[in-house]
């Protein structure tokens, strides 16, 4: 069995041409949303699949054998709730609306611009179309959200960390150099007083 143990999300930084010519993986969304299992690629080879866990793994990424060779994952088509909006008794909100009920019942959802994407659930199923939501059972690749801390997911920019201001630092003394020409209106501390030496001659006495 060969192993697997590193993915390249959509292949990036990967040759096309490689990419293409790379065996393929075709697997449900039961399958990928698993970090460690067993599979046959389309060259027939066994594969052992043994990623960090928490991994999700999408249609169009890579994984990346243990001997170099690379296999491209497919999404399969599935059997998934199509969800879109009434036209003729609701508006494009709804589908905001489900959305929120859906994740309120942590139900894995795939968000399109214009529908939803579930698993197949009748009891959602009638709840939706209580909402004057069109339901449509469909055979369709299924790629929900991972969630905000699923492994894997891509980077974000934060903004540096703010530097620590100093601990602030006494003026140094204000020294006035002999071309120092600027006002002098602020106080400055008195100079020292430097003693005077008073001397005293004795009289002479007065002749009369």
């Amino acid at each position: 069995m060969l192993q697997i143990s590193k993915l390249i999300s959509q292949g990036a930084g990967l040759a096309p041409v490689l990419v293409k010519r790379a065996s393929t993986l075709e697997l449900d969304w039961d399958v990928r949303q698993k970090s460690r299992f067993d599979a046959t690629d389309s060259l027939g080879r066994q594969l052992g699949v043994f990623l960090p866990r928490g991994t999700l793994v999408r249609g169009g990424d890579v994984l990346i054998a243990e001997d170099g060779s690379m296999v491209r994952v497919i999404a399969a088509p599935q059997a998934v709730l199509r969800i879109t909006a009434c036209t003729a008794h609701g508006t494009p909100f709804d589908l905001t609306r489900a959305a929120y009920h859906l994740g309120n019942r942590h139900v894995p959802i795939e968000l399109k611009p214009d529908h939803l994407k579930i698993e197949p659930d009748h009891v959602l199923a009638d709840m939706l179309r209580a909402m004057h939501l069109t339901v449509q059972e469909v055979e369709e690749a299924f790629e929900p959200e991972g969630g905000a801390y699923s492994a894997g997911g891509h980077g974000h920019t934060h903004a540096p960390a703010a530097t620590p201001v100093p601990a602030a630092v006494p003026p140094a003394a204000h020294v006035h150099g002999p071309d120092c020409n600027h006002g002098h209106d602020h106080a400055h501390a008195p100079q020292a007083i430097k003693p005077v030496v008073i001397q005293i001659h004795p009289r002479k006495p007065h002749s009369h």
